[in-house]
């Protein structure tokens, strides 16, 4: 009897070793919705990508080069995002990660206040100082913000919105991994003020208590919209 509870101890132990290496890849749906077509022949989109044939593939299909490189900053907010998602990589198909390579302007250059709907990211800094925070759900909505330096690392959790801040006088560079293939990300500024169309201005006023004008402001950084 007691090496039957012995073993059946060690079972269980596998089992959930096994249960929570599982869970580690993408537990549900990695795109923002998958509308099921009523005629299969219509159905080009699925919930992730479509496999291909094992004995075809090749070392192309898990690589990605010139990661090491800096990108070229463009954006107003000063920072460049660089992404080895499924999208770049076709061999994470269904491994549940992807990675970003994120590089900062001096003084300022932020990574604006955005989540990630289907992953929970973990971020280290190669160069630079950072400052990096997230803000909790409601009703809380907590600041956990800390000053990271070369060799630090900060957890960002699934959902919640958060951002980097580059508070050095030299370039910053941090890499970052999510638990998805294709982690989507939803900047917070552009959702809220450069939807498409328009989210109406006198509901925006509302939900943040400023008048009309100030949405206008905020609405015309952005394309207009039909």
């Amino acid at each position: 009897m007691k090496s039957f509870m012995g073993h059946l101890i060690v079972a269980a132990v596998f089992l959930a070793s096994v249960s929570s290496i599982v869970n580690a890849n993408d537990p549900g749906s990695v795109q923002d919705f998958c509308v099921a077509a009523r005629n299969p022949n219509s159905a080009v989109f699925v919930n992730g990508q479509f496999c291909k044939d094992p004995k075809l593939a090749v070392a192309e299909d898990f690589f990605l080069a010139a990661f090491n490189k800096p990108g070229v900053i463009t954006s107003p907010q000063g920072s460049i995002v660089k992404p080895a998602n499924v999208a770049q990589i076709p061999g994470l198909n269904t491994l549940g990660i992807s990675m970003v390579r994120i590089d900062y302007a001096p003084y300022g250059g932020m990574n604006p206040p955005h989540t990630h709907p289907r992953a929970t990211e973990i971020l280290v800094v190669l160069e630079g100082t950072l400052d990096v925070g997230f803000v909790t759900s409601n009703p809380e909505n907590k600041l956990i913000a800390k000053t990271l330096q070369k060799g630090d690392v900060f957890v960002f959790p699934i959902g919640l919105i958060h951002a980097q801040v580059n508070v050095g006088k030299t370039p910053a560079v941090a890499i970052a991994a999510l638990s998805s293939q294709n982690p989507g990300v939803i900047t917070i500024a552009n959702a809220v003020f450069g939807s498409k169309p328009f989210i109406p201005t006198d509901i925006l006023a509302k939900a943040f208590q400023v008048d009309n004008n100030i949405i206008d402001h905020l609405q015309a950084q952005f394309p207009k919209q039909a």
